[in-house]
């Protein structure tokens, strides 16, 4: 079976936690506040949760066995803590870590004692929260990677009635639809060239990140 460790138990480290659970994983979440572990067991976020300061290597160890092959460190506020953590875990054979950072360079230094991926909320929700203000048809962002990104917006006035080959996004924008939503539930995943856009329509596109999703703020 799958396990999963969350290590610092904030509002980030709390909803990966909650995320995993309740999509029947293992999860074990740890975090040196009692107050905070025992509220997450009281709300039955998770299966099990312990008080621990993680950064002390024997009190980890103890707690870590081969169930568990995938760890987020979420601490941080403290860049010391989640480089002494990361190196732990990693002596102790977790196959994938996943960092919360605060800035690039705080990503970097974690990316080289032995994080497989580093993630910045903060940053992350700033862009996603200014593209939507900026676009109030954009109802979904996130970066794909460091050269494309996913958008998720409402269908604009001058696509309906039109299909995918007649609006030509790819050599119009260099955009690619990758999913229509139609309605709460029905998603067609990579439609066809023939597929005519309805109003109501959410659109699923992904482009490089230099490009402009206001192009469609119709």
């Amino acid at each position: 079976m799958e396990g999963y460790l969350v290590i610092g138990i904030g509002r980030f480290g709390k909803s990966v936690a909650r995320t995993l659970y309740e999509n029947n994983k293992t999860v074990l979440a740890i975090d040196e506040n009692e107050e905070v572990i025992q509220q997450i067991i009281d709300n039955q976020l998770v299966g099990d949760a312990v008080v621990l300061n993680a950064t002390d290597e024997n009190a980890l160890k103890k707690v870590i066995n081969n169930d568990f092959d995938t760890a987020f460190v979420c601490i941080g506020t403290d860049i010391q803590s989640s480089i002494l953590i990361t190196v732990t875990l990693k002596e102790l054979g977790i196959k994938k870590i996943i960092c919360k950072a605060r800035t690039e360079k705080q990503g970097k230094v974690l990316e080289k004692i032995g994080a497989d991926i580093v993630v910045y909320p903060e940053k992350e929700m700033g862009e996603a929260l200014a593209k939507k203000v900026m676009n109030p048809k954009l109802t979904d962002y996130f970066r794909f990677s460091e050269e494309y990104n996913i958008f998720e917006f409402e269908a604009p006035a001058d696509f309906i009635g039109k299909n995918l080959k007649e609006l030509d996004l790819r050599n119009r924008y260099e955009m690619n639809i990758i999913g229509i939503k139609q309605g709460k539930d029905n998603l067609n995943i990579s439609p066809h060239s023939d597929t005519v856009i309805e109003k109501g329509n959410i659109l699923l596109v992904i482009t490089d990140n230099k490009k402009n999703i206001n192009l469609f703020d119709n």
